[in-house]
């Protein structure tokens, strides 16, 4: 198979499990064919939404605002080279709380983006402390009898230690004695290692506490399909673009993510069911296993001391992804809705405060219970309607257009589709249940892009002609219609400049347009590349150490079975003994009819082609040609006995994944 025309270059892969850091791009500067205006459509349809929704209520930046305790002026983190890998101050410069929304930004988001803009070191309740803004996510420091118990320290080292240098400023210096993590997203774990030192865990004094299945789900997620996901995700989450009016401001659950380094300390005690209960320096703490909600593993935590509910991400001030954007296995809408239910029955009639690892805090037990009341018919709502629809017919494009909340949902601030919205949510609910396949025999065995975009412009009158009409419609304000048209048209003709570029304008003013943050970035990043081309450049590297050391041998060989070209392997027979000092278990590898299989092994491998003695981490290293076997021989961690072309022509056969493959283009 033959890539997509793309900037293709190779990928550190294992780069791929922790996407959410984001990759660093060279070459996005400024070029003449830059961004447009708003046009009048789009002038009007942002004045009309300002109409629409109960701006007048500034209860969210009450509480945004509520027990702030300090808030550095500028706030621009660096690594230990000086590299930025947080700055606050460009947002700064043009997200103000007196300034209306441009005319270029969905005035429903320019609120959300202001109220992430608050940052800075906060009091939730007794012992309870928030620091806000120094990362997509929340750190949490409650107050122990002798130290501090961390709630999901960050993406990156970097923001974690800046943001506990805030904590130690202002509250003093005690000792970290557990860190739990909510669930397996790295921006809730990623930051461990800029708070507390292993050894210290070893020993025991640290305790690092996490939902069941952690992990495994932690490492696993987004590694068989990580590189694509790494693409999709520089269009989620806006990375590449200006921090301007006229691009990114902000991603709805938060303003940006950091850029530094992920680390990963594994969990000490896990656990595992809902109820359990630990008294960790004096804070007692229930907590509620979520399952298979917004993550794989997550949980909520309830502090009985302190009347406080911790609702990891679980609930925020947005409508969730069913389905993110960046690509992952479809959540499940219901569990989430129920989970939702568990947490009011359980816990209900006896929260004071939530909070949680976005966003602000919400006091008061009558609004604490609407508000989740209202999160949990938001969820229920979107899969009951949509399944009920799919029931009557309708498919996922019809469910997404025809899917309408009941006002009592749809004017509650909290419930508006920030991150996610209820129109992918609803494609999301249809694709759970019912698959790719819309039951119209003509969907069951389409065209790939490039041949059907040639038939429909040639069915269109041309390109010519498709474009002179495509630009009427632009001129009516039907952006959904142009980029449907020319699609087909850069997809026929990817030198087209007029195609192109009238395609860029249309996805410009759907992001102007766009109350969703993810939304907003995916509209004008594809815009970007249809005027400049795909980004050049190096994938940072947003799995360290810790992360690989965490790959269990049964995911690495998933991983080079995926990667294996099977076209080109389908005539090879490879047996390999693949021997590990670290851990010490042993494999057989077995490249047969294109298909690469594996087996654990308590002895050695009878017949292989080759035997290698190595540790886990070489043969990460090997597969993804970060080493050489000259150079892992020569270095003493790989001994190799048998024939040497088996194993190099194995190597050969596993293909590297190309950092930035084309989406707007062919």
């Amino acid at each position: 198979m033959q890539p997509r025309r793309a900037q293709v270059s190779r990928i550190w892969f294992v780069a791929i499990g922790l996407l959410l850091a984001g990759v660093t791009y060279a070459g996005l500067a400024a070029a003449p064919n830059g961004p447009k205006p708003a046009s009048e459509a789009t002038r009007q349809a942002n004045a009309a939404l300002l109409q629409s929704l109960p701006f007048s209520d500034r209860a969210d930046f009450e509480d945004a605002e509520r027990g702030l305790i300090a808030r550095p002026h500028t706030l621009t983190i660096t690594d230990g080279d000086g590299n930025v890998v947080w700055d606050l101050e460009p947002f700064k410069k043009f997200i103000r709380r007196d300034a209306p929304a441009p005319d270029t930004v969905n005035p429903s988001l320019w609120r959300q983006s202001q109220l992430n803009m608050i940052y800075g070191l906060f009091k939730v309740t007794e012992r309870v402390y928030q620091v806000r803004g120094f990362d997509l996510a929340n750190i949490t420091f409650i107050k122990g009898d002798r130290g501090w118990i961390v709630m999901d320290p960050l993406l990156t080292v970097e923001s974690a230690r800046a943001a506990h240098a805030l904590v130690k400023q202002h509250l003093g210096d005690r000792p970290i004695v557990a860190v739990i993590y909510s669930h397996s997203h790295p921006d809730h774990y990623g930051g461990v290692r800029g708070l507390v030192d292993e050894a210290d865990v070893r020993a025991g004094r640290v305790r690092i506490i996490a939902p069941e299945g952690f992990l495994a789900h932690a490492v696993s997620e987004m590694v068989l399909a990580g590189a694509a996901m790494t693409r999709r995700a520089a269009y989620m989450y806006g990375t590449f673009l200006p921090r301007d009016p006229q691009g990114t401001v902000g991603v709805g659950l938060g303003i940006a993510n950091a850029m530094g380094t992920v680390s990963l300390i594994a969990p000490t005690q896990s656990i595992t069911k809902t109820g359990q209960e630990l008294n960790i320096d004096g804070v007692k703490m229930v907590f509620q296993l979520t399952p298979n909600t917004e993550a794989p593993a997550e949980m909520n935590t309830y502090f009985p001391q302190f009347r406080a509910m911790w609702m990891a991400e679980n609930t925020t001030h947005t409508l969730h992804n069913i389905l993110t954007l960046r690509g992952a296995q479809v959540r499940d809408a219901l569990a989430w809705a129920k989970y939702i239910d568990e947490t009011i029955g359980l816990y209900g009639d006896a929260i004071e405060v939530k909070f949680q690892a976005h966003h602000w805090p919400m006091w008061g037990k009558a609004n604490v219970r609407s508000y989740l009341e209202k999160q949990r018919d938001l969820y229920k709502y979107i899969h009951d309607q949509s399944v009920h629809m799919l029931n009557f017919g309708y498919i996922g494009p019809e469910i997404a257009e025809y899917l309408q909340l009941p006002p009592d949902l749809a004017q509650y601030w909290p419930n508006r589709g920030y991150y996610g919205t209820v129109r992918h949510n609803a494609r999301a609910v249809y694709q759970r249940y019912m698959g790719f396949y819309s039951g119209n025999p003509s969907d069951l065995d389409v065209l790939p892009q490039e041949p059907a975009a040639r038939k429909y412009v040639e069915y269109m009158g041309g390109e010519a002609a498709a474009i002179e009409r495509a630009r009427a419609d632009f001129e009516r304000g039907e952006y959904r219609w142009v980029a449907e048209v020319l699609r087909h048209v850069v997809f026929a003709n990817p030198d087209s400049a007029a195609g192109k570029e009238l395609l860029a304008d249309a996805y410009e003013q759907m992001g102007y347009q766009a109350e969703s943050g993810p939304w907003r970035a995916e509209y004008l990043q594809g815009a970007y590349e249809l005027r400049h081309g795909v980004p050049s450049g190096s994938a940072g590297q947003t799995a360290g150490p810790d992360t690989l050391r965490a790959l269990p041998p049964s995911l690495l060989f998933d991983l080079m079975a995926v990667r294996l070209n099977g076209a080109r392997a389908a005539g090879t027979k490879l047996k390999l003994d693949i021997h590990f000092t670290e851990p010490k278990e042993r494999y057989e590898l077995t490249v047969a009819r294109g298909v690469l299989n594996y087996g654990r092994r308590t002895a050695e491998v009878a017949g292989a082609d080759a035997s290698l003695t190595l540790s886990k981490m070489t043969l990460i290293e090997l597969q993804a040609g970060e080493t050489s076997l000259d150079q892992a021989i020569a270095a003493g961690t790989l001994k190799l006995r048998g024939n040497r072309a088996a194993v190099e022509e194995f190597l050969g056969l596993l293909d590297q994944f190309p950092q930035a493959f084309n989406i707007v283009t062919p």
